[in-house]
């Protein structure tokens, strides 16, 4: 927190919202206190985690004591490269690493846009927090209890009845559209703020011939494939794990614009490759995933 400026316009609207959010934000600086941030031109995003025990009774029905993740300030300026679910991942990798079941969010019910991406990936409807700002809504996610619902269960996999495949990225596009994947000996290789690397949800083509055999909730192991004149003993390496949410043929698709569409947010291909793909048909199937996890 100390390394972070304060005046930054980012921080505005949070000290219209909270009255005493400078007050805790020198409290943070004294605890030695860690956020994610993004900076470009100025503060883009801002995540603070908590890990907490202790019963809250501010909070209707009241949170027991046991050990959870508080998302204490998570606030991300709209620019169009999906941020907002990179910080998402960012909360349920913490979870993991930290073994911990259960992660809650208090916000502003005028914060549609973010409830709903909350909501998106598994984040209930708990109750209300009470505060000398007013009432917040408190939303929960609990990573053990499943609804059969890869996104609502995200970042979990559930493996029953599941089938399992490899899948082989080429190096050039791997570590920049699995950005938490990157190798030790990728040591130049800078992580950018782009749709495809932020997002969860991630697009590939392929020319696998068996994935028409694959359905949604099978699970995909990204294979990043050997660095051209390298040992593949070096760079050639399983680096993650995918949930499959569909699998579509080229040929669904109308015509080059909706395929278009439908690739643009997720994939890492630029325009002039989407097209090239499409009038080749060298790569016919068109591959939509969630990132789960990194090894």
């Amino acid at each position: 927190f100390r390394e972070i400026d304060l005046n930054d316009p980012f921080f505005d609207t949070l000290k219209d919202s909270y009255k005493d959010f400078e007050n805790w934000f020198q409290k943070k600086i004294n605890e030695s206190a860690i956020a994610y941030i993004l900076e470009n031109d100025g503060i883009q995003g801002f995540l603070y985690l908590k890990l907490e025990i202790e019963e809250d009774t501010s909070i209707t029905p009241i949170f027991t004591a046991e050990k959870k993740l508080k998302v204490g300030t998570f606030k991300v300026n709209p620019h169009g490269t999906r941020l907002g679910e990179r910080f998402i991942k960012l909360i349920f990798d913490k979870m993991l690493q930290e073994r911990i079941k259960k992660s809650y969010v208090t916000i502003f019910n005028k914060h549609d846009v973010l409830i709903e991406l909350l909501k998106k990936y598994g984040y209930l409807y708990w109750g209300i927090k009470s505060t000398k700002d007013g009432k917040e809504e408190v939303y929960v996610k609990n990573i053990t209890y499943f609804n059969n619902d890869i996104e609502l269960d995200y970042p979990c996999l559930n493996l029953e009845k599941k089938k399992i495949f490899l899948l082989a990225i080429w190096p050039k596009y791997h570590t920049e559209l699995f950005p938490d994947s990157k190798l030790y000996t990728e040591k130049t290789h800078v992580i950018r703020d782009f749709s495809h690397t932020n997002s969860i949800e991630k697009i590939y083509l392929s020319a696998a011939y068996s994935l028409s055999n694959y359905n949604s909730g099978d699970i995909i192991v990204i294979y990043r494939t050997g660095d051209i004149g390298k040992k593949a003993e070096y760079s050639a390496v399983v680096t993650s794990i995918c949930t499959l949410k569909e699998v579509r043929h080229l040929t669904s698709f109308k015509n080059f614009q909706e395929f278009y569409d439908y690739c643009k947010k997720g994939s890492i291909f630029s325009t002039k490759e989407l097209d090239e793909f499409w009038r080749l048909k060298k790569y016919p199937y068109v591959i939509k995933m969630l990132y789960n996890a990194a090894l």
